[in-house]
């Protein structure tokens, strides 16, 4: 299988059915199809062969779906960026990437044909493009090559992008379908921004069950009572998200004080632990399966549980549970050794979703090593524990503490910075510690940090001190930053 094939194919199945739908517009498989296939032979014009990487700087929208499906029907691979990335991030990850073409509209378009039109090829998504009937590209791809690249936070302060197949991605979206028994008759909602694997879920396994996925848009995803809205007025059967914004919907938009939308059978969340409280709100509210879905982008989703009464009866949230998508997942030891029930281990993956390798770098091989401490439960699945390095998750982004700090070490005033989270769960915020130079107040340095890194990457808070506080071994002592903070 391949990720262009499955609109290709609906569209034959089910022409007339919405293939995307919602606020930001609605496209049925026929005219999802058919614009696809022309974008394409635009950007083939344009000299995109297979292999070749096209950047798409757009806001969430049907006609960054198309993109997405003209790319891959060239054989060449999409690299998504939210339209609200900041200019100097976007031509990195141009440059990075070696993007032959770039894709956008409106004064992104013209930013990018100013920085880059002598070298890459920049498309205006909308438009024209002429309709041609009749089939249109459909180069053959092998299940090996790279279907897509999500860039996510890097620990040099460069954007590191992920380079996943098609193999890595049918193989995820297979396995949901199936445990989804996904029918052309369900309706997803697409919450997570296209350039957070949550959305491969939303996006492609819709397509392979001719169903609609239901586009939220940008501004509407963390307004919990728009949200509430959404999910009873666009009849939504299958809801996938971060718990944050489940979060928001119970304890602000009034989820709860209603019956749950008739169709609605499935709620999926992924990316942060879920505060058992708010599970146990759900499974009284609905009868809903509550599933809970964990892989960091390199293997996407490669373990799953489903939420049971035991479950709720518990302190800590759900397990990340058992193997998935014919991955094979175990906890190693300190010393090497597979760690057995009751012991702690670091995660580590092995099988098909497991990603190529990072953009630029040796490909991958074997199993990847996630960085996540779990603990083996009776059964043989997994809780959760914490990371084991730097890395966190705010509300649902990945974030490398190193690239803020990277890039508030840019500022002309600053003379060193660390990076913290401060709380958890839903009150967790990005804390920068900082010893200036001069002067700089904190809407200064918000500002610096808002040119060069996406909005959630922006420190919520700045604390101005004299030196950073250190371990014995010279590195920062993150749990006195914390201290710091009071």
């Amino acid at each position: 299988m391949s990720l262009h094939r499955l609109v290709i194919d609906a569209a034959k199945r089910h022409p007339g059915r919405s293939a995307v739908d919602g606020p930001l517009g609605r496209l049925t498989y026929a005219e999802l199809d058919a614009r696809a296939a022309a974008l394409a032979r635009t950007l083939a014009a344009r000299g995109v062969r297979p292999g070749d990487r096209v950047l798409i700087w757009a806001p969430k929208s049907p006609g960054a779906v198309v993109a997405m499906q003209a790319v891959l029907r060239l054989g060449a691979t999409y690299v998504p960026a939210d339209d609200r990335t900041p200019l100097p991030r976007i031509l990195k990850i141009a440059y990075d990437c070696s993007a032959r073409a770039a894709c956008s509209t409106g004064p992104q378009l013209a930013a990018l044909r100013k920085e880059l039109g002598q070298v890459v090829a920049c498309v205006d998504l909308d438009g024209p493009h002429e309709l041609v009937p009749g089939a249109g590209p459909d180069h053959p791809v092998a299940p090996d090559d790279c279907a897509y690249i999500l860039y996510t936070s890097g620990s040099t302060g460069a954007p590191k992008g992920v380079s996943i197949s098609h193999r890595n991605a049918c193989a995820f979206v297979e396995w949901a379908v199936r445990e989804l028994g996904a029918t052309p008759d369900d309706r997803f909602a697409n919450h997570a921004p296209f350039t957070f694997d949550l959305s491969v879920l939303d996006l492609y396994a819709a397509f392979a069950a001719g169903a609609t996925v239901t586009l939220i848009p940008r501004e509407m995803s963390y307004a919990p009572r728009q949200l509430v809205d959404f999910l009873h007025r666009e009849r939504v059967s299958i809801w996938y998200s971060v718990p944050s914004a489940l979060i928001h919907m119970m304890r602000d938009g009034g989820l709860l004080d209603g019956a749950p939308p008739p169709g609605l059978r499935a709620i999926l969340f992924a990316g942060e632990p879920f505060p058992i409280a708010g599970v146990r709100a759900l499974a009284k509210w609905t009868t809903a399966r509550l599933l809970n879905l964990y892989g960091p982008t390199e293997t996407n989703v490669c373990t799953y549980h489903e939420v049971t009464p035991d479950d709720l009866t518990r302190d800590r949230p759900p397990p990340i549970g058992l193997a998935c998508c014919g991955n094979r997942v175990w906890a190693e030891r300190a010393d090497g050794s597979v760690a057995g029930p009751g012991e702690e281990g670091e995660l580590v993956v092995d099988g098909p979703t497991v990603m190529l390798g990072y953009w630029g770098r040796e490909r991958h091989t074997g199993a990847y090593r996630t960085g996540d401490i779990v603990r083996v439960l009776s059964d043989g699945s997994f809780d959760y524990v914490g990371r084991r390095d730097s890395q966190v998750k705010v509300r649902g982004h990945r974030i490398e503490l190193g690239e803020v700090e990277a890039v508030l070490g840019t500022h002309p005033a600053v003379g060193q910075a660390a990076v913290a989270v401060l709380g958890t769960g839903m009150d967790a915020r990005l804390a920068a510690f900082v010893t200036v130079e001069g002067t700089a107040g904190p809407l200064s340095l918000k500002k610096h940090v808002a040119l060069r890194l996406p909005a959630y990457m922006i420190p919520d808070e700045i604390f101005f001190i004299d030196m950073l506080p250190q371990s014995y071994n010279g590195k920062v002592d993150r749990s006195a930053l914390l201290d710091l903070a009071g």
